[in-house]
């Protein structure tokens, strides 16, 4: 189960080292390791993920649009990587714990994100956060790979209370430079904890290639830890269902940790305060492309017949509704004054934090007139 070592020489020597399912034209593959986890997805599933992708694009340009003008402080784009979100997260159970980093919109629309709560954090409103109870999924972490901790934290309890869940932790490719990805993987492994690792390998660390920092695949890593691994295709949803799938049932049934590397590509800026047109080549992107998740799938889903023009239509309708009520809930939102930070900090007035507000109020004033 554990990937080649072959040295990455490029691109095309890259995807060559991924399980696939679906080829970009839309033709679909055989493949002994993931066809058993996929035998009960039906046309009408796929159309239906197709339909969950089309929806987490449109929600992230909405997004983009609503920071471009001024309404989120920062935006954080999936596109590109819908398939290797959308398709993990179709797999697990509702029971099961997410731990996320910052970019996964497609794993908050599968777990039910309210509308409210893709851009509450973004626009530094009062309860920034989704209920993580109701989710199932913890908070989204900017702080590059703890979030693996917390899962193997949480993976513990798991294993404290008998439990048969999983805990599930998202990264990108730069967060496996980190120390606390790599002690997360020590302990996960060292205790048999019911922990998945999902590694989005999008090519780019902020505006450094993954090449800078493997110059092998990433899921060859996994096994320095005791830990499994499987490599797909991150374009290819899937192959990313039949890879969570078996890191589920491995997780699950007491083995211990399980890795994947979902080989995928941001088409976006790593941030909206990113400008990528100074780091990448334009001939990469436009390659990457031709390899679009959703455009795959439809590829697929047109050529078996269970998707045509008015179906299409209809779900891009659908997706435009989402990123309405999405703009409309944002737009509604009630901003308290930005003094009331340091409200119900403490039970019992403290001279410290008076101090402090006392502070901010001076900074604050200083803009009057400005």
């Amino acid at each position: 189960m554990s990937p080649s070592i072959t040295p990455i020489a490029d691109t095309e020597t890259d995807l060559a080292l991924t399980e696939q399912l679906i080829a970009p034209d839309g033709t679909r593959r055989a493949n002994p390791l993931l066809d058993p986890f996929v035998q009960d997805v039906s046309p009408t599933d796929l159309l239906a993920l197709f339909r969950d992708m089309s929806v987490v694009r449109r929600i992230d340009s909405e997004g983009i649009a609503l920071q471009r003008q001024g309404q989120l402080g920062l935006w954080a784009p999936c596109q590109g990587q819908e398939a290797a979100q959308v398709g993990t997260a179709r797999a697990l159970r509702e029971d099961d714990v997410v731990f996320p980093s910052y970019r996964e919109t497609g794993v908050m629309y599968v777990r039910g994100a309210d509308p409210g709560d893709y851009t509450r954090a973004w626009r530094g409103e009062e309860g920034a956060s989704y209920d993580p109870a109701v989710m199932h999924m913890a908070p989204l972490q900017i702080i590059i790979g703890a979030q693996t901790l917390h899962a193997v934290g949480y993976a513990m309890g798991i294993r404290a209370d008998e439990s048969d869940q999983v805990a599930v932790t998202y990264f990108g490719d730069g967060a496996t430079s980190q120390g606390d990805v790599n002690e997360a993987m020590v302990f996960a492994s060292s205790y048999r904890l019911p922990v998945v690792f999902v590694c989005q390998n999008n090519h780019w660390a902020i505006s450094e290639p993954v090449a800078v920092q493997s110059q092998f695949p990433i899921a060859g890593r996994a096994p320095g830890f005791g830990i499994p691994s499987l490599r797909v295709d991150g374009n290819d949803i899937l192959a990313c269902v039949a890879a969570m799938r078996w890191a589920t049932e491995h997780a699950r049934s007491g083995k211990g940790p399980a890795f994947i590397e979902a080989v995928t590509y941001r088409l976006g800026p790593h941030t909206t305060a990113d400008d990528p047109t100074r780091y990448r080549d334009p001939a990469e992107l436009e390659a990457w492309r031709g390899r679009d998740p959703l455009l795959r799938l439809e590829r697929l889903l047109r050529a078996e017949g269970v998707l045509d023009d008015a179906q299409a239509a209809e779900i891009a309708a659908a997706a435009d509704e989402a990123a309405r009520t999405l703009r409309a809930t944002c737009l509604a939102m009630t901003t308290r004054p930005a003094l009331a930070v340091f409200d119900n900090v403490y039970a019992t007035p403290h001279t410290g934090l008076s101090e402090q507000r006392a502070a901010y109020a001076d900074y604050l004033a200083s803009f009057e007139g400005v």
